[in-house]
């Protein structure tokens, strides 16, 4: 009652349940003889800080080992042969596909975590939001085919994110193979290999025959040593996320990097703008553990909805404290997104004027891991020229619901299904509405699909 008679000296009417704005209630709360704090909306993240880590508690950690290289240099069947060594080591079971990242034990029974880049788009955006997931990188290079244009953007990101380079020169049991040439041809990126003289590993290895691997094991640990990883295994977990999907049975599912502090089962997360509690933490050999350590690469279950690929994950104390901070980014995406559609549509519809009246062929996406989403929809943005263009109305991980074939018969739009299915009534209602779902299980072929439709249009 004081608070709104205060208010109507002031000449403003206001019930008790009304919203007024902050400069009047500074104003009021100096009146009482009270000192008022402001704080913004932006202030909930502030707490996210990370904890400092106690110098006392720090173990070293395993190295995080990023493999890039150019298409069909072999980038995975490296992987799978440090993985086959693993598996021989007495490892049980292969490993599951999914997680694009794995953690193999060497004979000096010391760990190495590993990241295999499809696409090496997605990894900019990495680099971009400042996750600088990696300590070291694996440059893969054919013997046989030598440097090419994503071998060189593999460099540039490498060099801007600070990260030593070891170069694996593959394929090297080929009869065309020529070791020597890959590294002159290095010198012309500012990477001296260590035979003439410079710092750069080069390593010899054949993927096929399981030639230097150990070599190449040794390196990465020599490297790793020299860098001296330190982390503070008793403070909260953070972690950076390299893939999120939806799986039957399971929702959704996130895999997660640990960077540093242990993950365990129960622990509230905020993880860009979604929020959860972990359900359960599962391996890169699929088996449930109760908690994940720094550098461990685990799948992790409970998340109310599937965050980028990307984003940042942190643990708060309380789910209160969680679904604030998802809301609060929740809304500051939706606005820059809002924005983003405001400024397009007004430039879009002069341009439209300007052609006579430019066409578009809305499409809706269902993918099944977010990095698919990504590069589907940057592929799809290319095409096109002034007159016909894809619009993508709307793209998500999962299976094509109904809401989706929904959208779709409203605003005439090709369905998209990337290595994921219909769900039945969705189906039912496809068939009833005449929406027609397109399914690809390869890249390539989506983006020819959708060219020929294009092309139809004109």
């Amino acid at each position: 009652a004081d608070v709104v008679r205060e208010l109507m000296k002031n000449g403003i009417m206001a019930t008790p349940a009304e919203v007024i704005d902050c400069d009047t209630a500074e104003l009021i709360t100096t009146e009482f003889g009270h000192k008022p704090k402001r704080i913004s909306d932006s202030d909930i993240e502030l707490d996210l800080g990370l904890q400092e880590s106690n110098p006392k508690n720090l173990v070293p950690r395993p190295p995080i080992v990023t493999i890039m290289g150019h298409v069909d240099h072999g980038k995975t069947s490296l992987l799978d042969a440090l993985r086959e060594s693993k598996v021989a080591d007495g490892e049980a079971g292969g490993i599951t596909q999914h997680i694009g990242a794995y953690q193999i034990t060497t004979k000096t029974n010391s760990k190495i975590s590993f990241i295999d880049t499809p696409g090496h788009e997605a990894f900019t955006e990495m680099r971009a939001r400042g996750a600088n997931v990696t300590d070291i990188i694996i440059l893969v290079i054919a013997a046989d085919d030598g440097i090419k244009p994503q071998t060189i953007e593999a460099i540039k990101h490498a060099k801007a994110a600070n990260c030593p380079i070891i170069v694996a020169v593959n394929k090297c049991d080929k009869p065309e193979a020529d070791p020597q040439k890959v590294r002159t041809e290095l010198l012309q990126h500012d990477l001296i290999p260590e035979e003439l003289g410079g710092d750069v590993q080069c390593i010899d290895v054949s993927a096929k025959n399981k030639l230097g691997l150990n070599d190449l094991i040794d390196s990465l640990e020599l490297q790793a040593d020299i860098m001296e990883l330190n982390c503070d295994p008793t403070i909260s977990a953070n972690g950076v996320v390299v893939e999120s999907k939806v799986e039957k049975g399971k929702g959704s599912v996130i895999t997660l990097l640990v960077k540093s502090g242990t993950l365990n089962v129960g622990d509230i997360i905020v993880v860009g703008t979604e929020s959860g509690k972990v359900r359960a933490l599962l391996s890169d050999q699929g088996n449930r553990i109760q908690s994940a350590g720094p550098s461990m690469p685990v799948e992790v279950l409970g998340l109310s909805g599937t965050p980028n690929a990307g984003d940042l994950a942190n643990v708060v104390e309380t789910e209160s404290k969680a679904r604030e901070i998802a809301d609060y980014r929740q809304r500051k995406s939706k606005q820059k997104e809002a924005k983003m559609a405001a400024r397009g549509s007004v430039e879009q519809m002069l341009a439209n004027i300007k052609v006579g009246e430019s066409s578009e062929l809305p499409v809706i996406i269902k993918t099944d891991v977010h990095g698919s989403l990504e590069a589907i929809k940057a592929a799809l943005e290319k095409i096109g020229n002034s007159v016909v263009k894809i619009r993508v109305l709307s793209g998500a991980v999962g299976a094509i619901s109904e809401s989706d074939i929904t959208l779709a018969s409203a605003s005439s739009a090709l369905v998209f299904g990337f290595n994921v299915r219909a769900i039945p009534q969705a189906r039912e209602l496809s068939k009833r509405d005449n929406v027609e779902i397109r399914y690809h299980s390869i890249i390539y072929e989506l983006i020819e699909d959708a060219k020929l439709a294009l092309t139809g249009m004109l």
